[in-house]
Formats: C-alpha cells, sequence, structure tokens
C-alpha cells in the first residue's frame, strides 16, 4: 500500500510541474513580450488652432435713467411744478402720452385772473384815449406840461399792469418744459396746489443711459467711446460709454459709468440690467478650445497644448490670453493656425503617447 501511495504522490507532482510549466509558456512569456514592445494607444478627439478676434468684458450692473444734462444738452427728464398756487381745473395730459415742447399739461382755475385782465385792458384805454388827448392839446397850449406827462405816466403803468396781468394768466397754463412722454401725473381736477407742488414728470425716453457702478481695479482699463452690450430687454441692444467718474466710492470701491442706449432697446427707466463693456480686443489672434487648455496654475496664465504629430501626442508649453465664446487665446513658439491639437482628452494624455484620432 505504501508503494502504490508513494506513486501515485509522484505522478501528481510531476503532473502539477507539466501544467505549471505550460501555463508559463503560454502566459508569462507573451504578456510579457506585450508589455515590453506594445506602446500605450490612446483614442482622443482632435481640433484645430485657429484664428479669431478675442474680447476682454467687463461686467457691471446698474440703473436705466435719464439723460443727465451736459455739453450744452438739457436734461432728459422734467418733473413739471406749479408756477402759484391755485385750484387744478383741467389735467390735459395723461400717463403715456407723449408730448411737444409748449403743450399745456394742466390748467389752474383762472376765474379771477381773469376779470384781472379784463379790468387791465379797460384801464390800459382810458390811459391811452387821455394820452392822446393831452398830446394833442399841449401843442395849442390847452393844457399843461404837467398835465402831458402824468398822462404818460398813467400809460405807461396801465401797459405794465396788463403785461401783469397776461402773465398771471399765463402762469395758470402750465406747460411741458421738453419735449418727451408724461410717465406719472400726481395731481387732478379740484385739487390744491401751493407753489412749487410737483404735478407731473415727463422724460425724453430716447434719451436714457445706464448707470452702472464699476469696480475700480477694472475701470483703469474703460476709456469714452467703447462699445457695450446690454443683457436683456426687448431686443439685442449695444451702447457705448459716454461717461467715466472720477470719484472712486469708498464703500463700494467702485466708479460710476454712463453708457448711452439706442432707442431701440426696448429698455424703461429705472430697469435694473447688466452690460458687458468690451475693456480690451485682440484681433486675429491664434486660438483654441477652451477643452484643449491644460493650465498648470490656479491663475491659467500657462499651461501647455498637446498637438498631434502622426500617431504620437506632444505637449507644448503655451501661455494662455483672453477667454471668450468657447475660445481661449494661445501664444508659444512654433504654433500656427491650422496645427492639429488634442480636445477633450488633452489633460488626460501624456508625452510622447501613440494616439489614434476618434472620428
Amino acid at each position: 500500500m505504501s508503494k502504490r501511495r508513494t506513486l501515485i504522490s509522484v505522478i501528481l507532482l510531476v503532473a502539477a510541474a507539466v501544467a505549471v510549466l505550460v501555463l508559463l509558456k503560454i502566459v508569462g512569456p507573451k504578456g510579457g513580450e506585450e508589455s515590453a514592445e506594445a506602446p500605450a494607444d490612446m483614442a482622443v478627439h482632435v481640433g484645430k488652432i485657429s484664428r479669431a478676434t478675442l474680447h476682454r468684458f467687463v461686467t457691471a450692473y446698474g440703473t436705466l435713467e435719464p439723460e443727465p444734462a451736459g455739453s450744452g444738452r438739457a436734461p432728459a427728464d422734467a418733473e413739471v411744478a406749479s408756477p402759484v398756487a391755485g385750484i387744478v381745473a383741467h389735467v390735459v395730459c395723461v400717463e403715456g402720452q407723449k408730448v411737444a415742447k409748449g403743450a399745456v399739461l394742466f390748467r389752474l382755475d383762472s376765474r379771477v385772473a381773469d376779470v384781472a385782465l379784463e379790468k387791465a385792458k379797460k384801464a390800459l384805454a382810458f390811459a391811452e384815449e387821455n394820452f392822446e388827448r393831452q398830446k394833442k392839446l399841449l401843442p395849442v397850449e390847452g393844457t399843461s406840461k404837467k398835465n402831458y406827462l402824468e398822462a404818460e405816466q398813467q400809460l405807461n403803468a396801465a401797459r405794465s399792469e396788463l403785461a401783469a396781468a397776461e402773465t398771471d394768466l399765463a402762469l395758470l397754463r402750465i406747460e411741458a418744459p421738453l419735449a418727451g412722454t408724461v410717465i406719472r401725473i400726481n395731481s387732478e381736477p379740484g385739487e390744491a396746489v401751493e407753489l412749487n407742488t410737483i404735478l407731473a414728470k415727463i422724460v425724453d425716453l430716447d434719451r436714457l443711459v445706464a448707470a452702472v457702478d464699476v469696480p475700480s481695479r477694472e475701470a483703469a482699463m474703460l476709456k469714452v467711446g467703447q462699445p457695450a452690450q446690454f443683457e436683456g430687454g426687448s431686443t439685442a441692444a449695444d451702447g457705448v460709454v459716454v461717461y467715466i467718474g472720477r470719484q472712486v466710492d469708498n464703500k463700494t470701491d467702485t466708479v460710476p459709468v454712463r453708457i448711452s442706449v439706442p432707442k431701440t432697446s426696448g429698455f424703461h427707466p429705472g430697469q435694473f440690467l447688466s452690460v458687458r463693456i468690451v475693456g480690451d480686443e485682440h484681433a486675429d489672434c491664434l486660438a483654441v478650445p477652451e477643452a484643449a487648455a491644460v493650465a498648470d496654475s490656479v491663475t491659467g496664465e500657462t499651461g501647455v497644448l498637446v498637438l498631434v504629430e502622426g500617431d504620437r501626442a506632444v505637449r507644448k508649453p503655451v501661455k494662455f490670453g483672453l477667454r471668450e465664446a468657447g475660445l481661449v487665446e494661445v501664444e508659444g513658439e512654433g504654433l500656427k493656425e491650422g496645427m492639429v491639437i488634442v480636445t477633450e482628452d488633452a489633460y488626460a494624455v501624456p508625452g510622447e503617447t501613440k494616439i489614434h484620432i476618434i472620428k
């Protein structure tokens, strides 16, 4: 029995050894050859270096307001006040109505002023007749020089009183100081008003500006005349920087900036909006898709592009510039328009890697 068991054990050991040798021959050498000879082969997406015009924008927020006075132009809005105390007899305008400069907006009760005007007219007529009579009598010594001078003085006084009565009556017709749209009415018929009571507000809606606050560190790159893009409104609209303040608000560290608003913008006074001011422009610069730009620092000013050279990827150090609409400006030695680069997979591709392109 012991010899038989020994024989079986030997046979089992030999079989195990043969099996190990077979596995080493099949698996071991072949796997080693692949790892030593077959290089990595990555599938990548690619794009090309192109030329584009890129911008740096300064984003700011503010509200729409009427254009202030300046450069010999009157302000684009006015609060219509009563020049005298009285009672509102008629409101001739409505909110939203466009009015011309000089159009009557309100009429105050004029009954007392009408009486005063008629009285002044009659006094003037009497003074004129008396003066003409004295004027005819003086050459024939039918009157004295004193009477003539008194008649002349009474005539001048009557003329002044008539002018004053006409002025008082005119003040009861409250007119628009500028052409624009009535956006607010504060009074109604029968209401008593005092001197300087605000009755209405008029705004020239064709002369609006965006009053925004720009951080002082970004205001340094702004200049009058730079274009700006508004976000919002009923239609696309672009404006122009027309004013840059020189005083920095020490509480918000911002500078006031005003931007012109096109007539067709669809904006309204008091509306809140955001605006992008073109602070810098690089025309005809080399640019790549954002996915291709692999930054090597927090600021993102430097990094690498992965160029495609034949069937291999080569990492190229570059400097990054402006970013806009999914493109990034690039600068680097030897870069040219049309060069093929790795895009979506660039961050994961090591240098000198064999690749094949995903169509």
